[in-house]
């Protein structure tokens, strides 16, 4: 949170929070004369870096309009979501599919691994595919690194995907992979701690199997 310094200030919100806790916020900011813009991002600590993160934001048109030339010097992609709370909405789905995919990816490595394919081409291959992901080819060669360095804890990971379930309870949808994910998100947890990489999630499957999923030419860190 950057904090309002001023009457009339707006309050930029740049962590990833419940929507709730936005609203709860929102409402004592505005007793406070502050208007409240949540801007959650998307896309790993590589992109940020760069300053080609996607910037998800919620609030109301103008606000968004106002504080827009501020999020493109941080972002790359700026997306208007809606009103407040909308954003942490979005963001919330954007990673309960990244840890998804992360879990499956690390399932179809293993395969191709147990099945004598070279893990390189094989990670080109789905790279190539119609199977392939975002996660695929970015935390996808983390893990064939071996290093699972993307810089996100098992411990996040295991809150968003709490907050994505408490919406699929709030709005009716059942959101069985996610739950089968959380699950396997808290054996890696009491695994390798709650400070672990979420990409270490995949070792879980390597212990299992008594296979490690690495290849060379894969870098340590994204850049």
């Amino acid at each position: 949170m950057l904090p309002a310094m001023a009457q009339g200030a707006t309050w930029i919100e740049a962590l990833t929070l419940g929507r709730e806790e936005i609203l709860r916020l929102a409402a004592r900011a505005t007793g406070a004369g502050v208007v409240v813009l949540e801007c959650p991002v998307t896309g790993g600590v590589h992109l940020a870096a760069r300053g080609e993160i996607t910037v998800l934001a919620g609030g109301g048109t103008a606000l968004v309009g106002a504080h827009r030339p501020a999020l493109e010097a941080m972002g790359g992609r700026i997306f208007h979501m809606g009103p407040l709370g909308s954003a942490a909405l979005i963001k919330v789905i954007t990673n309960m599919l990244s840890f998804i995919h992360l879990v499956a990816d690390g399932e179809a490595l293993m395969l191709a691994r147990r099945g004598g394919q070279d893990l390189a081409q094989a990670w080109a291959a789905i790279a190539a595919s119609s199977g392939s992901s975002f996660v695929h080819e970015t935390e996808g060669q983390l893990i064939l690194n071996g290093s699972y360095d993307v810089g996100f804890s098992m411990d996040l990971a295991l809150k968003d995907l709490g907050f994505a379930l408490g919406f699929g309870r709030e709005l009716g949808v059942p959101l069985d992979l996610a739950g089968i994910v959380q699950q396997t998100f808290v054996r890696g947890r009491t695994a390798y701690g709650g400070t672990a990489q979420s990409t270490r999630i995949v070792r879980l499957l390597e212990d299992l199997t008594w296979t490690e999923l690495r290849a060379e030419g894969f870098p340590a860190r994204l850049t």
